[in-house]
């Protein structure tokens, strides 16, 4: 195919795609879009250190680059062996976790992997207990002990029938001491491991403007290379992204496109693009700081829950492309229950005002609700002036919205500067233990300081000493049952995720997971029809 090669330039910290006609000239590599930022600021000097990251775009640049002991297959389900060739519980608490690693192991400069380098990348992690709390996915693992050459034994504080999945998420990537350094943090976009891809970064302004992944010839482990050589493209915006797929510029489109253009291309009647429907396990939802003056009493953020209509905001904003979510464990996986809907009904805003009244709530009250610009799609701002309307129109708030890059969003966030904001959600693994442990323990990724001792020293224990996860069923409901009550987290919506690809492009339907994590390796170049 021919392609217009992409260059770019950074204006008033955006990144503005701009074509630039060329030749392709033989097997160039594939390009993918995305519109997921990764920056760097003071704040997060070090975007792709495994012990640091801890966001979807920097996720699923690790994934590619840096290996992991376990992986999600192909079609999620239990995790399976990655780096290693077996591992297993040996004891009957799912206390004790043993690894055997594969043989002839190497990181992409050719050094042997050997269990004291898994050994050294986990235990840095727990070291350095990074502020974007990532290292709290490993909060059971207490000591990493290595057998000879090969063998890792992970010893767990408690019963965690969850722990394989947790090798499999990219904090738990290994990498090589002589690049990174036991106490503190690598700065930078340079990232090495022993995945299946090596990665050249382009910066402009402190922002990754593109990666260039190239297969790494020292990889040992699942992964069957469709291609020699990815180039994952980042731009400012959907309209952009949509405008380069059209002109030939990138191969295949990813997160996130707009609703508008999703609707658009599954009407269109050519076949030069392919739009594929996938599973989606993202939600979306409110965050409260239940320190917060106007939000402490928790009939307010209990009268936020019984006026918000969730169907009228997906109708208003995403149509079938999302659905609503009375949860924070999406509707697909097993523990799931409709909480906040058994609780509250239907939005009735009589019910909400007699809430205030009895708590001794001044009405109206008085907030903001804070979202993100630029991280999770074109029409984030229309959904949250569809919360204001809907808020305000009941007489009981007086509410205003205020949206900022994702840089600067972050980082206010987890400052506790903001009483409300919205969130999105994508699971480190496809569990429900995913969407509670990271946002109800004490080392929660929002630093949030709403405590529920049931929730954290009983009922999340009791759920993750359940092996068969189908047994975790009534402590999951029971945590579900108490975040409806105290409304810590007010989920809104699950959505699907779409992917659309020239037709020349084979693969586009695994090239990114229920999880939203990206799998480069799937798509190659077909004949173009």
């Amino acid at each position: 195919m021919k392609r217009k090669i992409l260059t770019m330039s950074v204006a008033a910290g955006l990144i503005v795609p701009t074509a630039a006609c060329g030749d392709s000239g033989g097997e160039d590599a594939l390009v993918v879009g995305t519109t997921d930022r990764v920056s760097i600021s003071s704040d997060a000097p070090a975007p792709l250190d495994p012990a640091y990251a801890y966001d979807i775009a920097t996720w699923n640049i690790l994934r590619q680059t840096v290996q992991t002991l376990m992986v999600q297959p192909k079609g999620d389900g239990a995790p399976v062996p990655e780096a290693a060739e077996q591992c297993d519980f040996t004891d009957m608490k799912s206390e004790r976790y043993a690894c055997t690693l594969r043989k002839d192991l190497k990181f992409a400069n050719g050094d042997p992997i050997t269990s004291k380098d898994v050994k050294f990348s986990l235990d840095r992690a727990l070291s350095i207990q990074a502020d974007s709390g990532v290292f709290g996915i490993l909060s059971t693992l207490d000591t990493v002990e290595t057998r000879g050459e090969h063998e890792v034994v992970f010893h767990l504080n408690a019963p965690d029938a969850t722990f394989p999945f947790k090798l499999s998420t990219p904090v738990a990537g290994i990498v090589n001491s002589k690049d990174y350094r036991k106490d503190e943090l690598r700065e930078g976009f340079v990232v090495d491991g022993s995945g299946p891809y090596t990665m050249d970064a382009e910066v402009e302004d402190g922002e990754l403007v593109s990666a260039t992944f190239s297969r790494n010839p020292h990889y040992t482990g699942t992964v069957e290379h469709r291609n020699e050589e990815v180039e994952l493209s980042f731009f400012a915006d959907a309209a952009s992204m949509g405008a380069a797929l059209a002109d030939d510029a990138i191969d295949v489109m990813t997160r996130t496109m707009s609703p508008a253009r999703i609707r658009e291309l599954a009407r269109a009647s050519t076949d030069d693009v392919n739009l594929v429907e996938l599973p989606g396990l993202e939600i979306r939802y409110l965050a409260f700081n239940t320190d917060a003056p106007s939000v402490e009493d928790k009939a307010v953020r209990q009268a936020m829950a019984q006026v918000i209509n969730r169907s009228e905001l997906v109708a208003g904003v995403y149509g079938s492309q999302a659905d609503p979510l009375y949860s924070l464990v999406p509707a697909s996986l097993p523990g799931h229950t409709n909480a906040f809907l058994n609780k509250y009904g239907e939005p009735d805003t009589g019910r909400a005002r007699a809430l205030l009244t009895e708590a001794g709530v001044t009405t109206p009250v008085k907030l903001t609700l804070h979202y993100t610009t630029d991280h999770y799609g074109p029409d984030t701002k229309k959904e949250f002036e569809i919360l204001r309307r809907q808020l305000n129109d009941s007489g009981l708030f007086d509410v205003a919205i205020a949206g900022t890059a994702w840089k600067d969003f972050r980082p206010a966030q987890m400052r506790g500067e903001y009483e409300v904001y919205g969130m999105g959600w994508f699971p480190d693994y496809p569990d429900a233990d995913s969407y509670i442990t990271p946002f109800l323990t004490k080392d929660n990724t929002l630093k949030s300081p709403y405590v529920s001792r049931e929730i954290r020293d009983t009922l999340l224990p009791e759920s993750r000493s359940k092996a068969e996860r189908i047994d975790a069923a009534p402590s999951l409901t029971a945590i579900q049952e108490i975040v409806a009550e105290d409304v810590p987290l007010l989920p809104l919506w699950q959505g699907k995720q779409y992917v659309a690809a020239g037709d020349h492009i084979t693969g586009s339907a695994y090239v990114v997971s229920s999880g939203a994590d990206l799998r480069l390796w799937e798509i190659r170049r077909g004949i173009k029809q």
